[in-house]
């Protein structure tokens, strides 16, 4: 029989939380915790009536969880466009929502480093899950003593992630089980023909011309998944700033290669990228912005962009255009 949790948490419980969250530092090497290779367990089952309240993390998991969940869903997204959850700092609004929520679904692998603690109190309380910990290890690219969190910009991936969030709603909601088998199917099938046409895309960009220079190192995966050499200014997380070093030597990579475009991240700052073209264009080679990516943030919702595909898309059609 399934342990009984209490259906609500004291928010006054959770404020020294909330205050933790948002005073602590530069990335640590993953705990156990937030690595890969997770079997997918659901503890509870939804015993209400109406929707299930679902409260996720990131607008790309919202996505999965909307598109999968259909009707028998409302889903909260904490984390709005151009909001960077490597430093995402949690409010008192947050903690309610969390507390409210049914079942929880975030990023995980350390993608929301400042949530860590809260989201480990609150999978004490309710089905709670890091959806890319539940990939297989061998299949996420690990740096040094981190694992790189940003696996949606693999599209088969992040299928494979959709089948994890399809499953955690039927064993969660076994009444619906085989509306949410019937419809994470068909998203998975969506995104598998996404990633096809993503490799025809860049297929059609020269080989030697596929290097991709942007804010962070949020492009690993896509890089893999596409064949396309990635570099980034600071590391995979945003909570350290790049240093003068890491600029000038990726300076002396764009001058070198005589590379012509470089991207600029909706959801960080760009003065580390225009950096970078000012000291090309000081050492006499002329660089270009070649536009803004949606990485650790989908586009304002509403628009082809708010969604992960519309994201991808445009992504890809950004990319190819400046490379070419």
């Amino acid at each position: 029989m399934p342990p009984m949790y209490p259906r609500r948490m004291s928010l006054l419980a959770l404020l020294p939380l909330v205050l933790l969250a948002g005073c602590s530092g530069t990335s640590s090497p993953v705990e156990p915790d937030h690595a890969p290779g997770k079997t997918l367990t659901v503890s509870q089952t939804f015993r209400g009536n109406g929707p299930i309240k679902v409260v996720c993390t990131t607008g790309m998991v919202a996505d999965l969880v909307q598109r999968i969940g259909g009707d028998q869903v409302q889903v909260t997204q904490l984390m709005r466009a151009g909001v960077d959850p490597h430093t995402y700092k949690v409010s008192t609004g947050d903690v309610s929502q969390l507390s409210a929520a049914d079942i929880i679904f975030y990023s995980g692998l350390h993608l929301e480093g400042k949530m860590s603690d809260l989201l480990a109190r609150m999978a004490q309380e309710k089905p709670t899950f890091g959806v890319a910990e539940y990939l297989p290890a061998d299949q996420v690219i690990q740096l040094g003593q981190t694992y790189d969190p940003h696996v949606w910009f693999d599209v088969s991936l992040w299928s494979k992630v959709a089948g994890v969030i399809s499953e955690a709603l039927q064993r969660y909601d076994p009444p619906h089980a085989s509306a949410y088998r019937e419809r994470g199917d068909a998203y998975q099938h969506e995104l598998l023909q996404l990633h096809d046409e993503i490799k025809k895309e860049l297929a059609t960009v020269p080989r030697e011309r596929r290097v991709l220079v942007t804010a962070h190192d949020a492009f690993h995966y896509f890089g893999r998944a596409y064949e396309i050499e990635v570099r980034g200014i600071q590391g995979v997380s945003t909570e350290s700033d790049a240093g003068l070093r890491e600029i000038n030597q990726l300076v002396e990579f764009l001058n070198q290669r005589k590379i012509k475009a470089v991207f600029v991240e909706s959801s960080v700052a760009p003065r580390n990228v225009e950096a970078l073209v000012q000291g090309c264009r000081a050492g006499g080679h002329e660089v270009q912005i070649g536009g803004e990516l949606f990485s650790d943030a989908m586009g304002q919702e509403g628009t082809p962009e708010g969604t992960y595909p519309g994201m991808v898309r445009h992504n890809v059609k950004t990319i190819v255009q400046a490379l070419k």
